[in-house]
């Protein structure tokens, strides 16, 4: 599958895409990414996400799939060499979706005080 089959609608400065942009490099997948501009949303993120209207979206040979937890999900499943992201265990993959939704819903406020300066501590050499 090359580069242009696989294509994430997002935002550096999305705490969201991130995470997807983190598991993509962990099962070292070659993606496209499509920088939304903050406050401007481009027709095919329109397109691609019609309900929330929001990043990040997954295009897979142009199929979208949007909310970064069930995109997750599925880069974990879809390519299956590489690490595992996810427990193969159902209680501690199940344990993982709490938490994970736990920072989505408490912490994700704390976020917003992350510096500007997406170089700032190295953030590059995360994604």
């Amino acid at each position: 599958m090359g580069k242009s089959d696989i294509k994430l609608i997002g935002s550096w400065a999305s705490a969201f895409t991130t995470r997807v942009r983190i598991a993509f490099n962990i099962k070292n997948v070659e993606y496209e990414h499509l920088e939304e501009v903050l406050g401007k949303k481009s027709d095919l993120l329109l397109q691609s996400n019609p309900v929330h209207k929001k990043f990040p979206v997954l295009l897979h040979d142009g199929k979208p799939l949007p909310e970064s937890l069930i995109i997750v999900q599925y880069i974990d499943e879809v390519w299956s060499s590489g690490p595992s992201i996810l427990p193969a265990d159902p209680l501690d993959r199940a344990l993982e979706r709490f938490w994970a939704a736990y920072v989505d819903e408490k912490v994700r406020y704390f976020l917003l005080l992350r510096p500007v300066n997406p170089t700032f501590f190295g953030y590059f050499n995360l994604v």
